[in-house]
């Protein structure tokens, strides 16, 4: 039947090896043109035994124009067009004109072909095999380009994918923002990126796992980040050395720079992490070694209501948030000043939490101790993971 089907197409349409063995893809192995090659050699054979002419594939496909055989021409302008990147693996995509389309989709309803596959489909592939040969790169499913062809104009897009990298940061300096301010000459996004776009060639894009104020130091194991670098002309970074250029800064550290998914880098920036702190409370009032030690008894394992902070509440949803002290510890300085070290749910607002922010954190430390505290000074000590 597949011979008889083949005689019956070719009899009204003038088609190549390829656009011939793509009316019955699915059915056999090896390429279309292997299989259109195939189907009319028999059918010559048949034609032959019959007294009947051969039909020849054409000089010119009435459906595909010959368009496969511009694929070496169209390999050159991909690797003239990735010229200087960096890659390893690739895919590529093609875009046909709207009436190509429709003149296959035509011939399948003509002849109720139900075995075929879409032009586009074998370009793309058969493309991609002679790239690959040529440059010697793989295809992948997140490769680190994509090529989009545009067969007849010749026009090739090309899209360079992103690098995500995880990391973890220390600041080591109060009065360093995380990320760019006016009047703040250095940012921790800013000593980070320049690193990293100095060596890829591309746009740093930093992203942490919260943040701090700028007068709080980001010390221990580091607050988790990602880096996005987008259109990266190189993408076998040296991270140790990238490193070492971060930590040299003197108020930046860098530790555990390693390559990650899409998806991993979004796991990243969303999961909620415990945060541990440690806060020099003043109270003008006078504190007692007795009421700091009652102050971090009663903060551990209280639930706290935190209305948005009066000071960031141009930037966050106003609302109560709902939070818990986990672990609080008191270490009594001097008759106005005590440490306490907390371990809290993450989100929860420190200097409100000792403040009580005018009545917006319940219970708050001024609350608990009845007189007016607030924290002169505050260090991130550790991002606890789950």
């Amino acid at each position: 039947m597949i011979i008889e089907n083949a005689e019956v197409v070719l009899k009204s349409h003038r088609l190549c090896n390829h656009c011939l063995g793509r009316l019955f893809a699915r059915l056999g192995r090896g390429t279309n043109d292997e299989r259109g090659m195939a189907i009319r050699f028999v059918l010559n054979m048949e034609r032959s035994a019959k007294g009947l002419p051969p039909i020849e594939e054409p000089e010119t496909c009435e459906l595909c124009g010959n368009i496969f055989d511009k694929i070496p021409e169209l390999v050159e302008d991909m690797k003239k067009e990735a010229e200087g990147i960096e890659f390893e693996t690739f895919l590529v995509g093609s875009r046909f004109p709207g009436e190509v389309r429709k003149r296959e989709e035509a011939i399948w309803r003509e002849f109720g072909v139900e075995t075929a596959e879409p032009i586009n489909r074998e370009f793309n592939r058969e493309l991609g095999k002679a790239f690959g040969l040529a440059t010697g790169k793989d295809t992948a499913k997140n490769p680190d380009l994509v090529f989009i062809v545009e067969p007849y104009s010749r026009k090739v897009e090309l899209q360079i994918n992103p690098l995500y990298i995880y990391g973890r940061y220390r600041k080591l300096l109060r009065g360093i923002p995380q990320t760019p301010l006016p009047d703040f000459e250095d940012s921790v996004a800013s000593i980070i990126c320049r690193a990293f776009s100095r060596v890829s060639g591309g746009k740093c894009v930093f992203k942490g796992a919260g943040r701090e104020d700028v007068d709080v130091r980001m010390l221990g194991n580091g607050r988790p980040f990602i880096v996005e670098i987008k259109r990266p002309k190189r993408r076998r970074l040296d991270l140790d050395s990238i490193a070492k250029e971060i930590n040299a800064s003197g108020k930046v550290e860098v530790l555990n720079l390693r390559f990650v998914s899409p998806k991993d880098a979004g796991e990243v920036l969303t999961r909620n992490h415990r945060k541990e702190y440690l806060a020099l409370v003043r109270v003008d009032e006078g504190v007692t070694p007795e009421e700091a030690e009652r102050i971090a008894r009663e903060l551990g394992g209280l639930e706290v209501h935190q209305r948005t902070p009066w000071r960031v509440r141009k930037a966050r949803a106003d609302r109560v948030r709902v939070k818990r002290v986990h672990e609080a510890e008191a270490r009594w300085l001097d008759e106005n000043h005590f440490e306490l070290r907390l371990v809290t749910d993450g989100g929860l607002y420190i200097k409100e939490l000792i403040s009580g922010d005018k009545g917006r954190t319940k219970p708050s430390v001024s609350d608990l101790l009845g007189k007016s505290a607030w924290c002169e000074r505050l260090d991130v000590l550790n991002i606890l993971d789950d």
